[in-house]
């Protein structure tokens, strides 16, 4: 019951190996954009246009998933990424380095959404925030020696980081095709029948506070892990403290690196204690370092900002995902709640780069940054409201054994 299932090993081996080439062009990316002669909001825009196709597609992602299954539409998602990002490597003008990288976000929905509904199905109850963590950290792995590597890379030409990255994903893909068994059986009921609870519907989930917490924390870490993070601070790194692309990729480093850090306490603190007792505290330190970011009189003081960030998002990203598990795990696969949970985060990762890009130019990155920090202020809030999170059976049982009507998701 305490050991990781080996599929969600094979994953976590693909997700380092998928994070080191994202990691590789995180640095690249809006730079080499700005070199066709874009401002600040065009060249967030390219970040922000990967996420819009994850957002678009999530939902087809959701239905794909359940009908062919995570394993098949995992693989043909990681192909489409390689074959966008080789493609970006030869782009000669902005608007397709805007296509390219758009096209790639339509694989990258498919492999996260299908990752995810292996890693509920996968994970024991007993050791799922702990298996959520080890699923992170997996990503952040290769997250953390990514920066490093493209920050290197880029000495050698904008372009050569994205031509690795592809080859990173053809990589990952070879792992799970070879290794990765076949999915799991869709969950039974106690009488060994296919069980009765079927995919959870966005609007019927919606009405679950704790749900409703989940989104709303998964948002602000696309807004401000997977959108500001990536599009924002490598810019504020070279235009506002005048560093080059290489402090921008240590930068994005010591950010990855808090991540780390936290994860390997944060899975086991919240199989122990909660999910909220770790949410609360990760979000309020997020939200601290991000909002005073902008302020920031060197690049010491910002390499110590974002790390502690990093340690902020790395308590509570792991363990929102060990929450939704604990909502969605007696659950069938695939269904739009899941789907509804991939979307907040690109909905952030869309929304924070133009918004906080476009406040760089018109102010500067002093409120732009503050923004950010109130995006994960919101998300504390709603979890401070929340329930913790039960699964759709224990709800049940609580709701017919108290006359407290407060129990479980509101």
């Amino acid at each position: 019951m305490n050991q990781l299932p080996r599929g969600l090993w094979i994953l976590l081996a693909a997700n380092v190996v998928i994070a080191l080439g994202y990691g590789l062009i995180a640095p690249a990316l809006p730079i080499f954009a700005s070199d066709f002669g874009v401002g600040v909001t065009a060249a967030t825009a390219v970040v922000s246009a990967f996420a819009v196709m994850r957002l678009l597609f999530a939902p087809t992602t959701g239905r794909l998933v359940t009908k062919l299954g995570e394993r098949r539409i995992y693989l043909t998602g990681l192909l489409i990424v390689a074959a966008s990002t080789f493609a970006c490597a030869f782009a000669d003008a902005y608007w397709q380095l805007l296509v390219f990288r758009a096209a790639g976000g339509i694989g990258s929905t498919m492999f996260s959404v299908s990752a995810m509904a292996l890693l509920i199905r996968l994970a024991p109850p007993a050791i799922r925030g702990r298996a959520s963590g080890y699923f992170s950290a997996g990503f952040l792995l290769g997250n953390l020696a990514g920066p490093l590597i493209g920050a290197a890379l880029v000495d050698f030409g904008l372009r050569l980081p994205f031509v690795v990255y592809a080859i990173a994903l053809l990589i990952a893909a070879a792992v799970v095709a070879f290794a990765m068994p076949a999915a799991p059986p869709a969950p039974t009921a106690t009488d060994g029948s296919p069980s009765g609870l079927p995919a959870a519907g966005f609007f019927e989930a919606l009405r679950w506070r704790e749900y409703r917490a989940i989104l709303a924390s998964n948002f602000a870490q696309g807004w401000a892990s997977m959108g500001v993070r990536i599009a924002i601070v490598p810019l504020f790194v070279e235009q506002g403290l005048g560093q080059g692309a290489g402090w921008a990729g240590v930068v994005l480093a010591c950010y990855a690196a808090g991540n780390i850090i936290a994860i390997m306490v944060s899975g086991r603190l919240s199989d122990r204690f909660g999910r909220r007792p770790v949410m609360i505290p990760g979000l309020t330190v997020a939200a601290a370092s991000t909002m005073v970011l902008g302020w920031a009189p060197d690049i010491g003081t910002v390499l110590v900002l974002t790390a502690v960030a990093g340690l902020g998002s790395g308590l509570f990203a792991p363990t929102h995902q060990a929450a939704l598990g604990d909502l969605l795990a007696d659950r069938q696969r695939g269904g739009s709640a899941l789907a509804a949970y991939g979307m907040s985060s690109d909905l952030g990762a869309v929304s924070g780069p133009l918004v906080a890009g476009f406040i760089a130019d018109r102010v500067g990155y002093e409120l732009a940054f503050a923004v950010t920090g109130g995006v994960v202020v919101v998300a504390l809030l709603l979890w401070l409201v929340a329930n913790e999170p039960q699964p759709a059976r224990a709800r049940s049982s609580s709701a017919t054994t108290s006359d407290d009507p407060t129990p479980g998701p509101r």
